[in-house]
């Protein structure tokens, strides 16, 4: 009797994990597919974004190669193609490098327009605010002083890396447009700030010196001296074994930053 109860039960397991199995087995089946699938377009979608990376840094060293050779307009090509390929750091250095030649090419709006671009390119303010100051400076004796304001003061939060460099800008361009009094105190609190770069800092005072003197016409000279300091020193995260590209020194760009790595 008791095997004949064995055997009952054992019916009634089998027949209650057939009900299971047929009410969740193609439930299970179906999440293992669609992570099977998911899986494989992760791996594609890296090999893809990889692929990109490496024909973007390629073709942004063989724009750097072309500046070397003074070759501007096989520079442009070669910088074009890196923009269009690469992820955002690659584009942003790239829409640099175009925007140099512009300012090089004396087209001052287009410059402006490259700049911009590569601002808005890449998220990470090492690569993307010397981009926008650098467009600011270039628009600085033509646009209106509320543009250039609407350009500069993000860049003057205490958390963005060329914070002095705008703080510069900005004075600058406020005393461009006769606001003296606002500009003599931002190059004051330059001149005493504690992490003001020795440049920033002895143009803070040279241009005190200026409007005590009565002599600040002189300072869109230093603007535009500003202006054409050498590019920033930046590099853009790459995959592991991937080339990463020197960053050149495009013409209008006025600061020198590291990137942190």
């Amino acid at each position: 009797m008791v095997d004949v109860f064995e055997q009952v039960e054992g019916e009634l397991r089998s027949d209650r994990y057939k009900r299971l199995f047929r009410t969740w087995g193609p439930i299970v089946a179906g999440l293992l597919l669609l992570a099977l699938i998911a899986a494989l377009a992760w791996w594609g979608w890296q090999s893809f974004q990889t692929g990109k990376a490496d024909k973007a840094s390629a073709a942004y060293d063989r724009g750097m190669e072309a500046l070397r050779a003074e070759n501007p307009a096989g520079a442009r090509t070669a910088f074009e193609e890196a923009a269009r390929e690469g992820n955002g750091a690659y584009k942003s250095l790239a829409l640099q490098q175009q925007a140099g030649l512009a300012v090089t090419a004396n087209n001052i709006p287009e410059a402006i327009r490259l700049f911009d671009g590569a601002a808005k390119a890449s998220r990470d303010p090492i690569l993307s605010d010397p981009a926008a100051l650098k467009a600011a400076f270039l628009a600085m004796d033509t646009a209106p002083l509320a543009e250039v304001e609407t350009r500069l003061e993000p860049l003057t939060g205490d958390d963005r890396p060329l914070r002095a460099f705008a703080q510069e800008a900005l004075a600058m361009a406020r005393l461009q447009n006769g606001q003296v009094a606002p500009a003599r105190t931002a190059f004051v609190q330059l001149q005493l700030g504690q992490d003001v770069p020795e440049p920033v800092r002895q143009r803070a005072q040279a241009a005190i010196a200026m409007i005590d003197a009565g002599t600040a016409g002189s300072l869109p000279a230093i603007v535009r001296a500003a202006a054409t300091a050498p590019a920033p020193q930046a590099q853009p995260q790459t995959a592991p074994g991937q080339g990463a590209p020197t960053q050149g020194a495009p013409a209008g760009a006025p600061v020198q930053a590291t990137p942190q790595q």
